[in-house]
């Protein structure tokens, strides 16, 4: 479903990436861990479409992604592909259903259809009571639920996740933790994860480590 062959990233001339492959399958629940600067979020971040490699193929449902560019790479990763990150990146003036709904509306999508999707999304994710909430009116906990929320909207191929609990205490931590699993047994929803805890990583289908650049 996701698979990346060689993938080369350099800063300057600090080798980040050196040659990493690897193959996601659907509905599969992948983490990678590893030391700090291990090339992890590089790595995440060059597979999702917000970063360039400097070589290397990426394929996402038989898409050779690598090729690419401009509009037509903005609406598959729309279209394609969920985020969730250690900040929840949520608009402060907008409800946390407005927030939820905005790549289904970028997408074009009808408005009320969106609007309906993004009320039963957060209803299924225990936030029906708070949909016309403002973000600073939600707990750290409900903010990135939200946040989640908006990474199904336009139902993704796959979710990227970086270090989505890293700014969660341990029980909301927790309760991320199995929303991944409950959301993949119910809708074979696919994660990869980029984390450095080791509870959300041993609740994965498969571990990933990574070292200096590469997946060992």
């Amino acid at each position: 479903m996701l698979e990346a062959r060689d993938i080369y990233k350099s800063y300057g001339n600090l080798p980040v990436l050196k040659g990493v492959s690897m193959r996601i399958e659907k509905g599969e629940i992948v983490s990678i861990v590893g030391s700090s600067g291990a090339g992890k979020s590089t790595l995440l971040h060059i597979l999702g479409t917000l970063d360039q490699a400097d070589s290397g193929n990426i394929f996402l449902e038989d898409q050779p992604v690598h090729l690419l560019q401009g509009k037509k790479l903005a609406a598959f990763r729309n279209q394609h592909i969920g985020f969730v990150f250690q900040f929840h990146h949520l608009l402060p003036e907008f409800t946390a259903l407005e927030n939820v709904c905005i790549p289904g509306w970028i997408a074009k999508r009808k408005k009320n259809q969106v609007k309906d999707e993004a009320a039963q999304l957060l209803d299924k994710l225990g936030l029906g009571n708070k949909l016309e909430n403002k973000p600073q009116q939600l707990s750290g906990g409900e903010q990135q639920r939200v946040a989640v929320a908006r990474a199904l909207i336009n139902q993704p191929s796959i979710v990227f996740a970086d270090e989505p609990t890293g700014n969660l205490d341990s029980n909301n931590a927790k309760d991320l933790h199995e929303l991944f699993v409950q959301l993949r047994n119910e809708l074979q929803q696919t994660f990869l994860i980029v984390t450095h805890n080791e509870e959300l990583a041993a609740m994965s289908d498969r571990l990933l480590h990574m070292k200096d650049g590469l997946i060992v």
